[in-house]
């Protein structure tokens, strides 16, 4: 069976149609154009503003006038991951899905069902003829994984809705009804380099197999940073042998959690085998310690068949394998008043090592702001103390939850009334567009809900199928049920 065979099919085909079309964070030029022919060829109104955000109009059904118009709101962007033995070109090729049991998975890359499922969703509403509706307001943002530009810039009088669904949330019996805000910390320094001895040995070496995942859903789950594995065994060997860096690189995007790190590294000759052993005795200690989180975890050192021309200079290199070292990673600070919730933490997303500049990129993520800035803080203080230069940005704002938010009582009862259980009302760590969009539709009723994605921002993405039906009833039924503009 093809993915385009499963039910419900609108959904899947839609989803399908979509994953044809290359669509990373700030080169959504085609998905862009793709959804505008999609609202044109239905003969809906169909307006793209300034910044490039997609809104998308369908009239009332007949009697359903009198309900309040309903916003749709996903983001057309995907995050773009592959594994590393994977030959994709996310800017030609479309991803290429397959059904793996109970789950639709990527061959070696991202499932892109982060926020595709929900943009399928909206373009089914949008394309069906038989599903009663009040108003629809289908908006897709752009550039939600790297930096929710769309909803930063939305021109908000494209809208009128005072109902926004956003469908972005990851477990199918859960509600979002808050969010984490989020800053990016970007650091840079400028090492000096020095020629590699002739009787110098290099080695590759390379850490892989972690399983990576979302920086903000994923943080609390203990998973290995690659980052900072491949910093401490490095750091390790310096301790006790002249190793120096040629070039080092780890993670890619700023929102996930990096999962491999591949280097060349130098060493004088009679240093070799020493360089090897402790290389190969941290790196057991290392994969003892995450034997559970992190059964993959592959982590090796071989000769490099060519001796690079130019390496670090010792002193910058002590600098800042101890700054690495000591860069806050991971929970920096558990809710006290959401039980089991991270408030705020930091991921080391991205390292780089080459031609004589050091760079590392960051995301810290809080509900509240001063926690936010705090270990925003804490970073910047780190790399401040060496020389670096530290800038920080892409700033956005968490979402308060409404505890008299009317949309949240018609899902609740909706969910129960269907599945007979009470859903899960919760924030999540993770940076949803809702905040932004609160400060752009004030008098709006935000709330969030999807299907059950697991392992986003990883090519080991996933979307359960059943969820998808699940969503799909559900989302029609509350649709059909959205309350009267009274």
């Amino acid at each position: 069976m093809s993915v385009r065979e499963l039910e419900p099919q609108i959904i899947w085909n839609h989803f399908e149609d979509l994953n044809a079309v290359p669509r990373p964070s700030k080169r959504e030029e085609k998905i862009r154009q793709f959804m505008i022919d999609f609202g044109k060829n239905l003969g809906l109104e169909t307006i793209e503003d300034e910044i490039g955000n997609v809104v998308i109009k369908k009239a009332a059904t007949a009697g359903m006038e009198d309900r309040e118009t309903v916003i749709l709101q996903s983001h057309i962007d995907m995050v773009h991951q592959k594994n590393a033995d994977t030959n994709f070109d996310f800017d030609t090729q479309g991803i290429e899905s397959f059904i793996d049991g109970d789950w639709v998975k990527a061959k070696g890359t991202t499932l892109g069902a982060d926020n595709g499922m929900g943009v399928a969703a909206t373009m089914s509403l949008l394309s069906s003829t038989d599903i009663p509706h009040p108003a629809l307001e289908a908006l897709f943002t752009i550039d939600e994984e790297t930096g929710m530009t769309g909803a930063k810039h939305l021109n908000s009088g494209m809208l009128s809705g005072k109902i926004l669904l956003n469908l972005d949330t990851e477990d199918d019996d859960e509600f979002s009804v808050g969010c984490a805000g989020g800053i990016d910390t970007n650091v840079s320094y400028a090492y000096q380099e020095e020629a590699v001895p002739a009787d110098y040995a290099a080695f590759k070496v390379s850490l892989r197999g972690l399983k990576g995942g979302h920086s903000g859903m994923d943080i609390h789950l203990g998973r290995g940073n690659a980052n900072l594995m491949m910093n401490r065994i490095l750091y390790a060997i310096s301790q006790t042998v002249d190793v120096r860096i040629s070039e080092l690189e780890g993670g890619s995007l700023r929102n996930a959690i990096p999962r491999e790190s591949f280097g060349v590294i130098v060493c004088p000759q009679s240093e070799a085998q020493n360089v090897e052993k402790i290389f190969n005795e941290t790196a057991t200690l290392v994969k003892g310690e995450y034997s559970i989180n992190e059964p993959s975890l592959e982590v090796k050192i071989e000769a490099a068949s060519e001796l690079p021309a130019r390496m670090i200079e010792k002193s910058d290199l002590e600098r800042l394998l101890r700054a690495v070292y000591t860069t806050p990673n991971g929970v920096w600070k558990m809710s006290e008043k959401i039980p089991g919730l991270v408030e705020t933490s930091s991921s080391l997303a991205k390292i780089v090592f080459k031609e004589g500049k050091f760079i590392s990129m960051s995301l810290q993520r809080s509900m509240i702001e001063s926690g936010k800035m705090d270990v925003a803080n804490a970073i910047r203080l780190v790399y401040e103390q060496i020389g670096a230069e530290v800038e920080q940005g892409g700033d956005y704002p968490g979402w308060a939850p409404n505890p008299n938010s009317r949309i949240l009582k018609v899902l609740e009862n909706q969910y129960k009334s269907m599945f007979n259980e009470d859903p899960k009302v919760a924030a999540c760590h993770a940076g949803l567009e809702c905040g932004i969009l609160g400060k752009h539709l004030p008098s709006c009723d935000m709330i969030s809900f999807g299907p059950t994605i697991r392992n986003p921002h990883s090519p080991d993405e996933k979307v359960n199928i059943a969820s998808v039906q699940k969503f799909w009833t559900f989302l029609k039924k509350v649709i059909e049920n959205t309350p009267s503009k009274n």
